[in-house]
C-alpha cells in the first residue's frame, strides 16, 4: 500500500478530516454512481436522495458539520474546491435550491430530513460508516452504496474495507523501489541503499510524479500551512459552538512585544493554536495526517523555518520523511480517532513532526526513528472525547501540546545515537492494541471522557 506524500498532505476545510472532509468526498462520490446508473426517464422523476450517518459521525457529526460536507459533496463541490471560500455562504445558497440536479435529474432533497443521524449500532467494519441511498416516489431504495471515513479524508467502499478487529496484511509492493512497510525495512532499506529516508520516499513518489510536480506539490502544501498560521495569528473572535473565544492572537501578539520572555513552548503553542482555530472555525486547512491534528506539524515547520533559518530543501526533506513516518503509522494501525482514540491524531502527528524536525536538521536515519517513537510513546493511550462534540476542547490546546512533544523528542533523538529500547513498529503495535481496547466513549463519540464532565449551571 502506497500513500503519496500530496495525499497524506492534502489541502481542505475543517473542522475534521474524517467527519467532514470524508463524508464530504463520500457523498460527492456518490453523485459519481448516480450520473453512471440514473438518467432521466417516467419511472425517475420523483426520486428522493437520502443519507444516513452511523456510528461516530452520527453521534459527534453536528460538532463536525457533517450534515453541511454531505450537503456540499452531493452538490458537486469538493474540499479542494472550498478552501478558501466563504464556506457558510456556499452552504446557505443551496438551501435555496428547491431540488438537488444530477445526471439530468432533479432530486427531492431536504437537509433537515435527509440527512440522518442513526445512533443505533454502528456498521461493523468501521465506526465511521455512511449510507447513501435513492428512493422512489414509495421510498422504497432503487440505488445505495456505503461508504467509510477512515480518518485523514480517506473513504473506503465497503468492498474496499477490512474489519477493524481483522490483522492487517500489508505486503510490500514491487511497483516501488523502496516498499516499506515497516520502520525496520525502512531502516534497513537506508542502509543498503545509503539514502535518507527522505531520499526513498522522493525516488517512490517518481513512480508517480516528476520532481517538478513533486516539488511543485510540496511548495503548494508549505505554502497553505503558512497561510492558515498567518491567517489564525491575525484573526481573533469567538468561534462557532459559543464555547471558545480564539486566542492565538492574544498570545502570538504577547510574544512579538515582549519576545525577551519567549521561548520555544510559547511559540510552538501559538502556531499550532492558529491553525487549530482555523480548522475550528470550518476555514482552509491542511490535513496532516488529520484535521484535529492538522496544528502539529505546520507548527514545528514553521518555528524551524522562522526561527531557525530553515530551506525550502529542508522543508521539502521535513515532509517526506513526515510522510514517510505517517504512511507506516497509517498501514499499520490508524490515524482516525473513532477508531483509535486522539493518538492516532495528535500522537501520529507528533510522530510525523518529530521525524520531520529530525531529519531537516540532518539527523540520521536511526535518530529520525527513535524521534518517531519518543513522540508516539508519550501519546499513548489518548482518548478523543471532543467537547460539545466540537473540534476545539480539547483538541486546539493539544496540538500546541503535541508540537512541543514533537519539538522535544526530536531534540532528544538528536542528542542521541539512535540506538533505543523500544522500536517504532512496536510503539504503533500498542497504539493499534490500545486503540482496539478503548471503549467506544472514548473514541470520538463525545459520550465518556471530558466531554461529559462539564456541570450544568
Amino acid at each position: 500500500m502506497f500513500i503519496s506524500v500530496l495525499e497524506l498532505f492534502t489541502v481542505g476545510i475543517g473542522p475534521s478530516s474524517s467527519h467532514t472532509v470524508g463524508p464530504l468526498v463520500a457523498a460527492q462520490d456518490f453523485r459519481r454512481v448516480i450520473e453512471e446508473n440514473l438518467s432521466p426517464s417516467p419511472e425517475t422523476t420523483e426520486l428522493r436522495i437520502r443519507c444516513t450517518l452511523k456510528g461516530s459521525l452520527a453521534y459527534t457529526g453536528k460538532g463536525h458539520a457533517t450534515d453541511r460536507a454531505v450537503a456540499l459533496g452531493l452538490f458537486g463541490y469538493t474540499p479542494q474546491e472550498l478552501a478558501g471560500q466563504d464556506v457558510d455562504q456556499v452552504f446557505l445558497d443551496l438551501l435555496e435550491q428547491p431540488h438537488l440536479p444530477c445526471a439530468g435529474l432533479l432530486l427531492s432533497f431536504s437537509f433537515d430530513d435527509d440527512i440522518i443521524f442513526d445512533r443505533g449500532e454502528a456498521l461493523p467494519e468501521h465506526p465511521n460508516g455512511m449510507i447513501f441511498e435513492i428512493l422512489d416516489n414509495t421510498g422504497q431504495p432503487i440505488l445505495s452504496r456505503i461508504y467509510f471515513s477512515i480518518g485523514g479524508g480517506f473513504i473506503n467502499k465497503r468492498s474496499e474495507i477490512q474489519d477493524l478487529v481483522a490483522p492487517l496484511r500489508m505486503e510490500p509492493s514491487d511497483d516501488f523501489p523502496f516498499p516499506f512497510p515497516s520502520a525496520m525495512s525502512m531502516l534497513e532499506m537506508s542502509r543498503k541503499s545509503g539514502l535518507s529516508i527522505a531520499e526513498m520516499k522522493r525516488v517512490n513518489e517518481h513512480e508517480y510524479l516528476t520532481e517538478e510536480a513533486l516539488d511543485k506539490g510540496l511548495d503548494s502544501i508549505w505554502t497553505a500551512m503558512h497561510h492558515c498560521i498567518s491567517k489564525g495569528l491575525s484573526t481573533s473572535g469567538p468561534l462557532a459552538g459559543g464555547i471558545l473565544t480564539r486566542r492565538a492572537k492574544v498570545l502570538y501578539d504577547q510574544l512579538v512585544d515582549h519576545p525577551e520572555a519567549a521561548n520555544v513552548t510559547d511559540w510552538l503553542c501559538a502556531y499550532a493554536m492558529a491553525v487549530s482555530e482555523e480548522n475550528a472555525a470550518g476555514n482552509m486547512v491542511v490535513t496532516a495526517p488529520t484535521n484535529g491534528a492538522a496544528g502539529v506539524i505546520p507548527a514545528v515547520l514553521y518555528y524551524f523555518v522562522n526561527h531557525q533559518n530553515g530551506t525550502l530543501k529542508q522543508v521539502h526533506d521535513f515532509l517526506l520523511t513526515a510522510a514517510a513516518i505517517g504512511g507506516i503509522i497509517k498501514m499499520n494501525s490508524s490515524i482516525s480517532g473513532a477508531e483509535v482514540g486522539c493518538q492516532g491524531e495528535v500522537g501520529s502527528a507528533a510522530s510525523m513532526a518529530a521525524a520531520g524536525l529530525c531529519a531537516a536538521r540532518g539527523g540520521t536515519p536511526e535518530q529520525i526513528e527513535n524521534a518517531a517513537e519518543m513522540a508516539l510513546e508519550h501519546h499513548l493511550g489518548m482518548t478523543c472525547d471532543p467537547v460539545g462534540g466540537l473540534v476545539q476542547v480539547p483538541c486546539i490546546e493539544r496540538n500546541g501540546f503535541g508540537a512541543i512533544k514533537a519539538y522535544t523528542a526530536a531534540s532528544l533523538a538528536m542528542k542521541g545515537t539512535g540506538e533505543h529500547f523500544m522500536s517504532l513498529d512496536r510503539c504503533i503495535a500498542a497504539m493499534k492494541q490500545t486503540g482496539l481496547e478503548m471503549s467506544v466513549k472514548y473514541k470520538e463519540t463525545s459520550l465518556g471522557g471530558l466531554a461529559v464532565s462539564i456541570t450544568e449551571c
